[in-house]
């Protein structure tokens, strides 16, 4: 079954449910349909959420598209979605199972976030924890939705801790998984100085020369990391932030893309047109359902 969902955008805030720990929560699929209709929004909407959004699979498969790209979680798959991040769901849950765990930004302690790079841009790929590591998060999942169950065998705070806790050892074993499939130090360098500057450069020789790294050894990562090169990826990052500010804003494209660091408006919409397809007014007509 085929989930569009309407064009406009459904800005979701975390509300928690009566009794659960303030500022996380953990359910699955079907509880996932029954909190949407309770709080009167379409689940298979495109959304964007105030909050993290981890998403495993058990059995079947759930296709969820994220900031424009397709993904297919099969058994094992986890999703990562970002608080900003346009998302929704493309297939029926009910033909899946799995579990949903939301936490607030600010939920897990400053070290914890820094060490698992809970808000650093990643492509937002689809992780699929295998062997040991694979074993590992699947114990934490269970653990974690154990826990988080019996608030009532606990004083609260200390309930919020464990939870708090949990959550921390999942994340950071994700991000363990992630920087394994994400590549060396040389691709995380660069993936973090693009989120960082992509507005102000999109040469990678820039990159390259802040970095200390050389051109050649930034593309050869970048291209084992992600399956494209250097430069592709910058471009890719722009891409996706114009997509964003036309969606999100009314910001004109000549302002959008002086905002993104190019030197005039004939040039952005030579860019956006070569990467994307069409004028950024076309895609911005196309995603506001304003397209005849």
């Amino acid at each position: 079954m085929d989930k569009n969902g309407p064009a406009d955008i459904t800005e979701v805030p975390f509300r928690a449910s009566a009794g659960a720990p303030p500022g996380a929560e953990v359910f699955g699929f079907g509880d996932l349909l029954a909190r949407a209709r309770g709080h009167d929004i379409d689940p298979y909407a495109n959304k964007r959420l105030a909050f993290h959004e981890l998403i495993a699979v058990r059995t079947g498969t759930l296709r969820c598209s994220v900031d424009f790209t397709e993904h297919e979680l099969t058994p094992g798959s986890w999703l990562w979605v970002r608080p900003g991040q346009i998302s929704q769901y493309r297939s029926d849950l009910t033909l899946a199972e799995g579990s949903i765990v939301l936490f607030l930004p600010g939920f897990l302690s400053p070290a914890t976030a820094e060490a698992a790079r809970v808000d650093q841009y990643d492509g937002t790929l689809p992780l699929t924890p295998r062997g040991v590591e694979g074993d590992a998060v699947r114990r934490v999942l269970e653990l974690l939705e154990s826990e988080y169950r019996q608030l009532a065998g606990l004083p609260l705070e200390v309930h919020i801790e464990v939870v708090r806790h949990l959550l921390a050892v999942l994340v950071l074993r994700l991000a363990q998984v992630r920087g394994e499939e994400a590549g060396g130090a040389a691709f995380r360098s660069f993936q973090q100085a693009v989120e960082r500057d992509f507005a102000r450069t999109h040469r990678v020789d820039d990159y390259a020369r802040q970095l200390g790294y050389s051109v050649r050894t930034l593309t050869r990562a970048t291209q084992a990391a992600a399956g494209c090169g250097a430069k592709r990826y910058i471009d890719d990052r722009v891409l996706l932030e114009a997509k964003r500010l036309l969606v999100h804003t009314g910001l004109t494209s000549t302002a959008i893309g002086d905002r993104l660091g190019f030197p005039d408006a004939t040039v952005f919409t030579k860019f956006f047109r070569q990467r994307a397809g069409e004028t950024p007014a076309g895609f911005r007509n196309q995603a506001r359902g304003n397209r005849s």
